[in-house]
């Protein structure tokens, strides 16, 4: 796919026009990536996060992004898995909210953690099919509008799984 990219690292320090952050309910910090954003971003972004007022499953909000080199944070929250045809279309909406959003916001280029791979208990073989397939339809539903996507992987396995499934979706 044009403009996508599967990179092994840490997503904090993306220089993407906005990063994704794989967020709670509360939108206040916790583990995982969530908790790593929030450390290296600072204060300014809990503060901004809680006048916000949370976030339901399935939706997107932004922030600035503080002290990291992304200049906004899209703050998503994930569904717990639990293995129903619901969970795959929150996932979905996830990625489609948050893209929707960085348009919205005239951004072009956004990094993606794997989201609800964590804690949440996403396995990574499915999350990698629906977060692919939602840029691909994404882009596809946006033909003319240029945006730059990399999907950003904290482990080894997560990484080799985004690029096998990059790799075998049909473009």
């Amino acid at each position: 796919m044009k403009d996508v990219k599967v990179l092994l690292g840490d997503i904090t320090q993306s220089e993407c026009d906005c990063i994704v952050n794989a967020a709670n309910k509360t939108l206040r910090g916790g583990g995982g990536v969530d908790g790593a954003i929030h450390r290296a971003a600072g204060p300014g972004l809990l503060a901004e996060c809680i006048a916000l007022g949370g976030c339901d499953t399935g939706e997107a909000k932004i922030t600035k992004g503080y002290n990291l080199k992304a200049r906004y944070v899209i703050h998503i929250v994930g569904p717990v898995y639990s293995g129903s045809a619901n969970d795959a279309a929150l996932l979905e909406k996830c990625y489609i909210n948050a893209l929707d959003l960085a348009k919205e916001h005239d951004l072009h280029s956004i990094a993606f953690p794997a989201i609800s791979t964590g804690i949440y208990g996403y396995p990574i073989e499915k999350a990698t099919k629906i977060a692919v397939d939602a840029v691909k339809v994404w882009k596809e539903k946006n033909p003319t509008y240029p945006i730059k996507v990399d999907f950003y992987c904290f482990s080894e396995r997560a990484y080799a799984q985004y690029v096998l499934t990059l790799k075998n979706t049909k473009y």
